[in-house]
């Protein structure tokens, strides 16, 4: 895309500490392992340079996309023009505080406030050695939190609206802004985060003192058992479809028949059917092809529409 004069020289004077990469590819920075390159990759060094950032792009009418790990994206094979912004493992500090004994029972808990960009297991594990329990659900989700956040992550029974208190955004007209827990509006796989494309930039969360060994103990199951279901030793995005109301899109596409089903690179999983994954050098597109037509195959068999949780950004 064509930019404004002096636009890249602005972009590299809003920190001393930012760092602007041109044409960088994308498939080092999404957990798919795919993706063409970036016309700029930023890598900012504070909060305030990721909001100088997006208003510098707001100002020049760049597009302009914010990243953790890339754990829950798509970019596709032409790559992105325009921004992106990395945010993972720059905006990782945590500040735990106890503050005793709730109001309304016995239990004593802390605050956790956390940046957008540290990883969710980053995260739990440092709750788990505070003896604070609560985000044991966390502990293997491959991405940061304030993805999480936006999509109101969660795992075996627990999501982030479980315990959550309020999240630090950039809104719309790019004013940094406090959401409560009821104004971020957490339901399945949604949030006002999502819905309106704010930027998380740190959440805080009011968690209970708890057992260590037990917490431990729970996050370590979780773990075993995620391994044993999921195909983690493949690249991918996790789940790639939402949960369909009273229903599991794994046994839905494995009841189509459709598992192990490739495109190129690409395929089904054979462990678990709720995961596209890139087994053997695939690109974008084999990946795009292949919810293509599972989306298509589950339609056509049980009337069930499959909605991915996948993000698909880049030029098609």
């Amino acid at each position: 895309m064509a930019y404004v004069n002096g636009f890249l020289d602005e972009l590299k004077n809003i920190s001393d500490g930012i760092r602007v990469l041109a044409d960088e590819p994308m498939d080092g920075h999404t957990t798919f392992k795919v993706g063409g390159p970036a016309d700029y990759f930023v890598v900012p060094d504070s909060v305030q340079s990721v909001v100088d950032v997006i208003r510098l792009c707001k100002k020049t009418g760049t597009p302009c996309f914010v990243i953790g790990r890339g754990s829950n994206l798509l970019v596709t094979d032409k790559g992105y023009r325009g921004v992106i912004v990395c945010i993972y493992d720059t905006l990782d500090d945590v500040k735990t505080e106890f503050a005793g004994k709730s109001d309304d029972s016995d239990d004593e808990y802390a605050i956790i406030t956390a940046g957008a960009g540290i990883m969710l297991s980053k995260l739990a594990k440092t709750a788990a050695q505070s003896e604070l329990t609560g985000l044991e659900f966390a502990g293997g989700i491959p991405g940061t939190l304030g993805g999480a956040v936006a999509m109101n992550a969660g795992a075996y029974g627990g999501e982030i609206k479980d315990c959550i208190q309020s999240a630090v955004v950039v809104d719309d007209e790019q004013n940094v802004i406090t959401l409560t827990k009821e104004q971020l509006e957490l339901g399945y796989r949604e949030s006002i985060v999502k819905q309106k494309g704010y930027i998380v930039l740190s959440a805080t969360f009011k968690l209970k003192k708890g057992d260590a060994a037990q917490i431990i103990a729970t996050m370590n199951d979780f773990n075993a058992r995620r391994r044993d279901k999921q195909p983690l030793e493949h690249p991918s995005a996790g789940s790639t479809f939402k949960r369909p109301e009273g229903m599991f899109a794994g046994k839905l596409i494995q009841d189509s028949g459709l598992a192990g089903y490739r495109v190129g690179g690409a395929c089904v999983s054979d462990k678990h059917c709720g995961f596209v994954v890139n087994d053997n050098g695939g690109s974008a597109a084999d990946i795009m092809q292949v919810i293509k037509d599972v989306q298509r195959t589950v339609k056509d068999k049980f009337d069930v529409e499959l909605e991915p949780e996948v993000r698909i950004i880049g030029e098609q």
